[in-house]
């Protein structure tokens, strides 16, 4: 069935505790992807850690977010873990669309049998230069990005290289940082590309013990932060160029549908 940009629906994977976190980060989706907020239903797994893979049949693509209060390494204190990894993988083998950022990138490394590891002393923090690699230059969400673009970026866990099966997209010299999987309509972000520059200090004062050594270092990243246009604009180049076949018609068209 064609569906109009109106009449998607799609389910954010949420990973977050916070009250105020998990509405931003809806209304966050929203904003960057184009779409209504009500357009948009949440999982959230602290709430529900067990569920049925049937309910993304309801839905024309997925959304996972990231995590400031779980850890894909401690697999023994959320063991919702085991569950939103298959959920990834019911995706890909059902060719069911996903944008997956920060902590729903570590799962989907995990997933695919990459590995994810630690590093509490020397982590990105801040609005951050993202390298592409070449084969982004034909990628259909990062065709017209520009290299050295600037993203949010905030975790102390990291891949360093794409899963095999995936193709690496960008990077820093620390880790990978976006990646496809090969022939899926499935796309992965270290990076946090529905997050702009003021949910960044937003999310940051939130989080400060976690992420910040004191004030001074918080008003340090504060100042430091910039505005991350061209990443925030990968969430509705995935609404317009996956889920939508934008081509300049008055109703766009669907082009992947879900279990085809």
């Amino acid at each position: 069935m064609i569906k109009t940009r109106k009449e998607l629906r799609v389910l954010l994977l949420q990973i977050r505790d916070e009250p105020r976190v998990r509405s931003e980060e809806h209304q966050s989706f929203a904003f960057h992807s184009g779409l209504e907020e009500s357009q948009i239903n949440i999982l959230n797994v602290f709430d529900t850690p067990d569920f049925s893979f049937d309910i993304i049949q309801e839905y024309d693509a997925l959304f996972v977010g990231g995590a400031s209060e779980a850890s894909v390494l401690e697999r023994s204190q959320y063991p919702f873990l085991p569950q939103c990894e298959k959920l990834l993988l019911h995706c890909i083998d059902n060719a069911i669309p996903v944008f997956a950022s920060c902590f729903g990138f570590q799962m989907a490394v995990l997933a695919l049998g990459g590995k994810v590891i630690r590093d509490q002393d020397n982590f990105e923090m801040g609005c951050i230069p993202v390298s592409l690699t070449a084969d982004a230059a034909t990628d259909l969400l990062f065709r017209d990005v520009n290299d050295k673009f600037l993203a949010v970026s905030v975790h102390q866990e990291k891949a360093l290289e794409a899963p095999a099966g995936c193709t690496a997209l960008a990077y820093t010299d620390l880790c990978c940082h976006a990646f496809k999987v090969v022939d899926k309509p499935f796309w992965a972000f270290q990076f946090h590309p529905e997050v702009d520059k003021r949910i960044l200090i937003e999310r940051l004062t939130i989080f400060k013990k976690k992420y910040t050594q004191n004030d001074t270092h918080l008003n340090s990243v504060i100042l430091n932060a910039k505005e991350t246009p061209q990443s925030n604009m990968l969430l509705k180049s995935f609404v317009d160029r996956v889920l939508l076949d934008c081509t300049g018609s008055a109703e766009p068209q669907s082009i992947f549908e879900p279990n085809q």
